[in-house]
């Protein structure tokens, strides 16, 4: 039996996805948990998976010897930010403006339908308001 077939709402592809993640130990519990009964049930899948943790321990040996940057680099780095000019952040359009460009991309057809949905819609809870107030 594959053991991703036991994970209805999961892709089979999606257990193998979570590999990295499982080796690196940053999963939440109940994925890492999904992992762990999938190991347990898929030969295959524990293949790939120390094959993931081979490269992992790989990635991590090979990040350690490259050591630190020297602090002449890093000083030139913060010297760098510091000179460049300060940039102002875009100002966000307001929600009023983002339903008017909204509005204006709509054709009169649709927009006129819209607007009868809309009324049609307001009729209705306009209507049930009004029974639950009368009981």
């Amino acid at each position: 039996m594959n053991a991703v077939s036991r994970f209805p709402d999961m892709r089979p592809d999606e257990i193998e996805a979570l590999l990295p993640w499982y080796a690196a130990g940053t999963l939440s519990v109940r994925d890492a948990r999904r992992v762990d009964e999938a190991l347990a049930r898929d030969p295959n899948l524990t293949r790939q998976y120390a094959a993931v943790q081979e490269e992992f321990a790989e990635t991590t040996r090979l990040n350690e010897s490259l050591g630190a940057p020297s602090s002449r680099v890093m000083q030139g780095l913060f010297e760098a930010i510091e000179a460049e000019p300060a940039r102002l952040a875009p100002a966000a359009p307001s929600s009023g403006a983002r339903v008017a460009e909204m509005l204006a991309g709509l054709s009169p057809r649709m927009l006129a339908c819209s607007a009868l949905v809309a009324a049609l819609v307001l009729a209705l809870q306009a209507g049930i308001i009004a029974t639950l107030l009368m009981r």
